[in-house]
């Protein structure tokens, strides 16, 4: 038998990802481990109290194993990153293999590592101490570099989702052991549909600074198209409010938040997709669209200009709201290019970002350094 330990994101829970519709997309790369055999049982060591009431969607082989309930309070979780690896001995024993899901309460893994001598695989989809950087949070860049060095210094192999980050890692930690393996995506769910393109342009997104919001919103003054934008965050109550003052509200729609399973359908309605960040990691909602046969705008930014080629499968433009509008403007009124590139972007997706090419690749990581034939516990 082989077992997978995961370790969840520092704080968060299962239930969390069920209700940002998160669920049913992260939970796919682990069902098909297990259906390849490569696992007979997989651990999600998590934050939530009530995650167990999930397994009932989940492959039989995949086991949550929650927090206890009596530090289900704000800092109990913090203290419950670091006392895990002994409340959950029994089955961190068991492990073959430890990964974390990101970098985040990598700690946790750190300590299994140490306790229970397992090779440990550091798993990232973004790079925290870049984005805090980017933010210009000090004290966050600070603490993030540590947990960073930390848990670079310990994994035996790490996985990141780009190119930058690739470049980042192995700079700032002289990582070896490290390869770029990007997000994935269900070509079978993500795919074009024979659905009337009767919706304009869609965003898909957290609404936080680094998404851009407010200069997408205002080069939509003056155009004739629609925007329905897809998301919660933060922002929410300063973008209704910039959207009443320039008398938009028949022109840029909040959607709110919608579970996963439900996007390809949505996204086959419209016939652009914008992302206008300032900065990216490897987008999963525009590798989401490019599966579904969008056109494609998106700011020449890294992360964004890694999976778009301009006028290929993609249109990149500046992050200002000028830049946006005429990009806009650009993919509307040519329906022959928004087929052009939205053909070319499904063959990007099927050629990079598969489900079954991003398993593939894990795979090969475990049985090559980790796993050998006829291994049991």
């Amino acid at each position: 038998m082989r077992a997978l330990g995961l370790f969840f994101t520092a704080g968060i829970s299962v239930e969390l990802w069920y209700k940002k519709g998160l669920f049913f997309r992260e939970k796919l790369i682990y069902e098909k481990f297990l259906e390849r055999g490569e696992f007979n049982k997989i651990y999600w060591f998590t934050y939530g109290i009530n995650d167990k009431y999930y397994e009932k969607y989940l492959h039989n082989g995949i086991e949550i194993i929650p927090m206890p309930k009596i530090l289900n309070f704000n800092i109990g979780k913090i203290i419950y990153s670091i006392l895990m690896p002994f409340i959950q001995h029994r089955y961190l024993k068991e492990c073959n293999i430890l990964k974390t899901n990101q970098m985040w309460g990598s700690w946790t893994a750190v300590i299994s590592k140490i306790l229970y001598k397992k090779p440990l695989v550091v798993r990232t989809g973004y790079t925290i101490s870049l984005f805090s950087l980017k933010e210009n949070k000090k004290l966050a860049y600070f603490i993030n570099k540590i947990v960073e060095k930390i848990a670079y210094k310990f994994a035996d192999f790490s996985i990141v989702a780009s190119e930058e980050d690739y470049r980042y890692v192995v700079r700032s930690y002289n990582v070896e052991k490290i390869i770029v393996n990007p997000n994935y995506i269900d070509i079978n769910l993500f795919k074009p549909m024979n659905i009337k393109k009767d919706r304009d342009v869609v965003f898909v997104g957290r609404l936080s600074q680094q998404k851009n919001i407010f200069n997408l919103i205002k080069a939509f003054k003056g155009l004739n198209y629609t925007l329905d934008i897809y998301g919660e965050g933060e922002l929410k109550e300063k973008i209704e409010k910039l959207i009443e003052d320039l008398k938009l509200e028949d022109t840029v729609k909040l959607k709110g938040i919608v579970p996963n399973s439900e996007l390809p359908k949505i996204l086959n309605r419209y016939k652009v997709f914008v992302l206008p960040s300032f900065y990216e990691g490897m987008p999963k909602a525009l590798l989401e669209a490019m599966a579904c046969g969008l056109a494609c705008l998106g700011t020449n930014v890294k992360g964004i200009k890694e999976v778009i080629q301009h006028g290929k499968n993609g249109w990149l433009v500046g992050t200002d709201v000028d830049e946006i509008r005429k990009g806009i403007r650009m993919l509307m009124e040519n329906e022959t290019l928004r087929k052009k590139l939205g053909k070319n972007a499904r063959k990007t997706i099927e050629k990079k970002f598969s489900l079954e090419k991003i398993v593939e690749r894990e795979i090969k990581i475990y049985k090559s350094k980790f796993l050998a034939k006829g291994d049991t516990l």
